[in-house]
């Protein structure tokens, strides 16, 4: 059974073969992709194959992906979830986005909390780490927000439409963190 979370505003849910329109609604807008590492996307078939990916990554044990749900409206309005999972050693990467239509509400911060609380709880995580562009300022503020500690810079790290970016490196570590 795919783990439902429940917040304050927001359901955690699996992402199914009809949240492909959701999917490309954020995957295809050029401000969600421009610090995603993915190029983006240009048409439904394409997000179809984004569903397919994040199924298989759980199903596989290598990745788990909620779409974020707005409890008042159906619908996806992001995804939030880890990847690069690696149970024998403890530990996930965690990503995220959001539609822009619904940036600076606290959706993600929320959705945030939530999550890591299940990777250490739930997925006995013992570090948590996520990999950011230098230039995605929401996504460093955010991350060092709920706890997250700066551990370096990755040079050349992530390539977007053939261009190759810095990214910082953070990890949050169970031991050292606030999160239940």
């Amino acid at each position: 059974m795919f783990p439902v979370l429940d917040t304050e505003r927001l359901i955690l849910r699996e992402i199914v073969k009809e949240d492909a329109k959701g999917i490309y609604a954020c995957f295809s807008n050029d401000d969600v992709t421009r610090f995603y590492g993915q190029e983006t996307l240009s048409n439904i078939e394409q997000a179809e194959r984004v569903v397919e990916f994040f199924a298989k990554n759980y199903k596989e044990k290598r990745g788990i992906r909620w779409g974020i749900e707005r409890k008042d409206t159906q619908g996806l309005i992001g995804t939030i979830g880890f990847n690069a999972w690696t149970p024998k050693h403890k530990r996930a990467e965690i990503g995220y986005e959001i539609h822009p239509g619904h940036w600076r509400k606290g959706y993600v911060s929320e959705a945030l909390l939530k999550v890591i609380s299940y990777g250490f709880n739930d997925m006995d995580l013992t570090r948590i780490g996520a990999v950011v562009f230098l230039e995605n300022e929401a996504s460093n503020n955010l991350l060092t927000k709920v706890g997250f500690q700066k551990e370096g810079i990755l040079k050349d790290y992530m390539y977007q439409n053939g261009v190759a970016y810095d990214t910082n490196i953070y990890s949050l570590l169970k031991n050292n963190s606030n999160i239940t």
